[in-house]
């Protein structure tokens, strides 16, 4: 049997023109190795699985590439992984700098990735200052965290900083497409925004998610699975909620909500969801915000279609009445009525707008 190898490392970019999302720092580290323009001490800092490391070891290997033959050689002998979480003593420092005094033999440098720098010890940061500013022409060192204000101030000033964004839920839906399409996984859009909006701007963790759900759905991946695999609640179980909040219709409204709870999701979860879609309506209202609707081409239309059925005003009523119960879940003593009470003045919402508003009636 076939050892099976993780989307995330099996599709891991081997070129800077494969990496998902950043493309201002790829083109801004590619024309500073043209130019030879590049800094010798680099931070990458950003949120978790979005390509620090992944660029860190792409940019090791194309500056040594140069003059070199071989396009296949990974010049794994000139590129030092240190991750600081387990190896932040002073000892740990001494040892990396007795060994940057020694020059590459082969290629032109030799590159030293420090993962988690954050993690180092004080001492340790201290002893690191003298090498990262002076350090020999043949190394380059690239410092990898995910939180830069416990980086010591001596240390920023020494480092040229690259900050790495999220990955947008676009661009991720996008990669887990080509990603699919080259396992033979057939999919439902919808299906990969779900992914994609749950991996809230990491990439890797995109992947392991996809992983996993192929896993639990085969070779068709359909909205309707991936949401129930990740314990999401879709976007359908809001459009009908919504519905029959607009028909006034309080007794179903209270079945659909002891239904939800039923399958396990919670009351604080559905909420915010709820005042989300409130909002998903209010941006459909304009086709200036339309854009910030996350979701398919094919899904946008029904959001349009019931946004078309409640007024603006009453859409920023919702939307209050949802964040207030929002902001007071935590707190409450009796969360299921807080929630009911909350579906209650909604529905009357509209009731009261039919009152108000004879001409709508």
């Amino acid at each position: 049997m076939e050892q099976f190898v993780v989307s995330a490392r099996k599709y891991r970019p081997q070129t800077f023109k494969d990496v998902v999302g950043q493309q201002t720092i790829t083109n801004t580290l590619i024309n500073a190795i043209d130019n030879n323009h590049l800094a010798q001490a680099l931070l990458f800092t950003g949120p978790r699985g979005v390509g620090k490391t992944t660029c860190a070891r792409i940019l090791a290997r194309k500056i040594n590439q140069e003059g070199y033959d071989d396009p296949n050689e990974d010049f794994a002998f000139n590129v030092f992984e240190l991750d600081a979480a387990s190896n932040n003593s002073v000892d740990d420092i001494r040892n990396l700098i007795d060994q940057v005094r020694i020059p590459p033999q082969t290629g032109k440098y030799k590159v030293y990735i420090i993962d988690e720098v954050h993690m180092l010890s004080a001492a340790a940061f201290n002893a690191f200052l003298k090498t990262l500013e002076e350090p020999p022409r043949h190394a380059i060192f690239i410092l990898a965290t995910t939180e830069k204000h416990k980086i010591i101030p001596t240390i920023l000033s020494r480092c040229q900083i690259f900050d790495f964004k999220r990955i947008t839920i676009n661009d991720a839906k996008n990669h887990l497409a080509e990603v699919a399409t080259s396992q033979g996984v057939s999919f439902e859009e919808d299906a990969l925004q779900i992914i994609a909006q749950k991996a809230d701007g990491a990439m890797r963790d995109a992947l392991s998610i996809f992983d996993r759900v192929v896993s639990y759905c085969g070779n068709n991946l359909t909205r309707q699975a991936v949401a129930e695999n990740l314990s999401v609640l879709d976007f359908d179980y809001y459009l009908k909620v919504t519905d029959l909040i607009i028909q006034n219709d309080i007794p179903n409204l209270l079945l659909a909500y002891n239904d939800i709870l039923a399958k396990g999701f919670d009351g604080q979860h559905f909420v915010t969801g709820l005042a989300s879609h409130f909002r998903n309506l209010m941006v459909c209202k304009n086709p200036a915000t339309v854009q910030l609707l996350e979701v398919s081409e094919e899904s946008k239309n029904l959001f349009y279609q019931q946004a078309l059925k409640l007024d603006q005003y009453v859409l920023i009523e919702a939307i209050g009445i949802a964040n207030e119960c929002d902001l007071k879940f935590k707190n409450s003593q009796n969360q299921r009525l807080l929630v009911e009470l909350c579906l209650m003045q909604l529905a009357s919402l509209t009731q009261n707008t039919e009152k108000k508003n004879p001409v709508h009636s």
